[in-house]
């Protein structure tokens, strides 16, 4: 799983909405910001649900979260703070008996 590709099938997916004029991915001290510029024909309420809906496409079939927190709004730019989220669960076993050990789970 390549979080780039995730990214890329994303942010290609939310340019196709007739109220984005466009949007980019900044990283900024190491957190990925959408700066979204609108047609101002759109609610925040509205953006909000495209990127969940966008961002549950885009993960479809991955184990991935994503989180969504609203920054600010200048004139017709939304800024929001987005990230994919890898689930942090134990992939392996350490040796150590730890009481969540991958060895425990029951394989599905």
């Amino acid at each position: 799983m390549n979080l780039d590709d995730i990214w890329t099938r994303f942010l290609t997916a939310f340019r196709q909405a007739d109220f984005i004029m466009s949007i980019e991915k900044k990283l900024v001290a190491g957190l990925p910001f959408l700066y979204i510029l609108t047609s101002g024909t759109v609610s925040k309420e509205m953006i909000e649900e495209t990127i969940k809906q966008e961002a549950i496409r885009a993960m479809k079939g991955m184990r991935l979260n994503a989180e969504i927190i609203y920054v600010r709004k200048e004139a017709l730019l939304y800024v929001y703070r987005f990230r994919f989220l890898v689930p942090q669960e134990k992939m392996f076993c350490c040796g150590n008996l730890c009481e969540d050990c991958i060895r425990y789970q029951s394989a599905t």
